[in-house]
């Protein structure tokens, strides 16, 4: 169910609410490059539940980010890819990603210090 743009208070509750679930902002970064089957996304995601990946990618097809697409073939095959609307976040992802390798950098830093 998507959420009506007045409810939000600010840009950054905006962009939450649509990359802010458990493995959102993970999950688009793994299509970036090209589209995944839910079992590849499975495996780049192990602690995430099947129940939950399902969730998680029902809910950004639902908010127009990825595209689940369902090939007639038996068994059935299934690809999700980005949405142009969700190649319009990568920019976000990849700040996510510099500002999470300074931070562990900074925290390794600290670990070797401690020792």
């Amino acid at each position: 169910m998507k959420t009506c743009p007045s409810e939000f208070n600010c840009p950054v509750e905006a962009t939450l609410q649509l990359i802010g679930g458990k493995y959102k902002a993970v999950i688009l970064w793994h299509l970036i490059e090209n589209q995944k089957r839910f079992s590849e996304l499975k495996r780049l995601l192990p602690k995430a539940t099947e129940k939950m990946l399902t969730q998680q990618l029902r809910d950004l097809e639902n908010d127009g980010l990825i595209i689940r697409t369902v090939y007639p073939v038996v068994p059935p095959k299934v690809e999700y890819s980005l949405s142009d609307f969700g190649r319009s976040i990568i920019p976000v992802l990849n700040a996510m990603c510099n500002w999470g390798e300074e931070y562990l950098s900074s925290i390794n830093a600290e670990i070797k210090s401690c020792k």
